[in-house]
């Protein structure tokens, strides 16, 4: 049962300088009780109304204008009768949407891109903001076809097939680049569909369709005697001192990344452990969104120690990475910065000491995970550590492993000594 109520209205709080006033389309919601106007682009004379809206039988001079707001008001209510629950910040969303646009691609990235920004996550809306200039590149250079006409509808499996070719023999861009854009385009679909902008079978994703490809980034880990070599290495430059702390704090810390740590408040160091939740499973996760839960030791206790900001109120930010006075595009860009820092004079430490060159912090996660799993520790064990959903995101991360370390657990699977 519908909770709202759509009428055309002659707003006279106001005369415009034609001396008429502006017509409104009015909605009305029960539960609760809210009214609000929204602007058309007609104007009438009190009279004018009358004889155009308020009667049954307009003269002749008026039906077109009378055709015209009944039209308003139908498509104000087909726009209504479309949403599973009625807001009016969706309506208007919607209502207000230039006719076509409902269906066009850049519509729909641009609606998503401004979403994601609106929640703070830069850098996802930055990948999508790279998706959706590879498709316009794709579209204007190879397909002749201007960006702003793209539909939804020409967007076929032969369209996909021609792009991830395009992509990978004339770009000469990974599987995996090809893969990151398209899931973005993927979702732009699913959020049309769920929108019922567009029926589910123009849907050219899945099986018997167009697949994405699958692209599993190769994780890799220092082993045993490699943390202990560049644990005892010593660094040249105060920067390669620093990048190796941070970088030794996130292996010591269950892997956390550098945002996580970036966004680390003293709120979350309680007494001998520090609790907190990934900044990147806060809005995927939320029916099952649970805190990680790291045990300081020794060694984070001294970076916490040594790093740490002079003012310690709960609030405050542990590191001074970021501030509460960036906005969040400043933010992401100063943790990327300090990422490439940590990367930059880590590398130089690990070429002096013959360890591997293409060392990142991401490493760290992963030598947590690998050396755990080494010293014992179980499947399950490892996926609450690293904060993962479920124990197949796990399982999928250790099927990444290097293949000595899956030798290694293979050989010792057996041993019940």
């Amino acid at each position: 049962m519908k909770n709202y109520t759509i009428s055309i209205f002659l707003d006279t709080r106001r005369a415009k300088k034609n001396a008429n006033f502006p017509v409104k389309l009015r909605i009305f919601t029960s539960q609760p009780k809210i009214q609000k106007l929204f602007p058309t682009i007609f104007d009438f004379s009190i009279e004018e109304y009358k004889s155009i809206w308020l009667t049954n039988r307009p003269r002749k001079q008026y039906k077109e204008a009378r055709e015209k707001l009944l039209a308003l008001e139908v498509r104000a209510n087909k726009v209504a009768e479309k949403l599973d629950v009625f807001t009016f910040e969706e309506f208007e969303k919607k209502f207000l949407k230039k006719i076509g646009d409902s269906t066009k691609v850049s519509y729909h990235y641009s609606n998503k891109i401004e979403d994601l920004k609106a929640h703070k996550q830069i850098k996802t809306a930055s990948n999508y903001d790279l998706s959706e200039k590879s498709i316009k590149e794709f579209t204007e250079r190879i397909k002749n076809m201007n960006y702003n006409n793209l539909t939804l509808y020409n967007v076929t499996a032969k369209w996909l097939d021609d792009y991830e070719f395009y992509m990978i023999e004339d770009k000469h861009r990974s599987p995996t680049t090809v893969s990151m854009y398209l899931r973005a385009l993927r979702t732009i679909f699913n959020i049309a569909i769920e929108e019922k902008e567009i029926a589910q079978k123009y849907y050219p994703f899945g099986k018997r369709k167009y697949q994405v490809p699958a692209s599993k980034t190769v994780k890799k880990a220092l082993t045993k005697g490699q943390l202990k070599t560049l644990y005892e290495a010593v660094p040249k430059t105060n920067f390669e001192q620093k990048a190796k702390d941070f970088w030794f704090f996130s292996y010591s810390c269950n892997g956390i990344n550098i945002k996580d740590i970036a966004l680390l408040q003293y709120k979350n160091i309680d007494s001998d452990k520090i609790i907190f939740y990934r900044a990147k499973t806060k809005r995927t996760s939320k029916r099952n969104l649970k805190p990680i839960i790291v045990y300081l030791n020794d060694f984070s206790n001294s970076i916490i120690e040594k790093y740490g900001n002079e003012n310690k109120k709960p609030d405050d930010f542990v590191f001074n990475i970021i501030s509460y006075e960036n906005s969040a595009e400043e933010q992401t860009k100063r943790i990327q910065n300090f990422t490439r820092y940590i990367n930059q004079h880590l590398k130089r430490l690990c070429k002096a000491n013959d360890l591997p060159k293409d060392i990142s912090t991401y490493w760290a996660r992963h030598s947590f995970a690998t050396n755990s799993i080494k010293n014992g520790a179980s499947m399950e064990f490892i996926s609450e550590s690293l904060g993962h959903s479920g124990l197949n995101t796990t399982k999928n991360y250790f099927a990444g492993f290097d293949n000595e370390t899956k030798r290694k657990f293979s050989e010792t699977i057996m041993d019940f000594d």
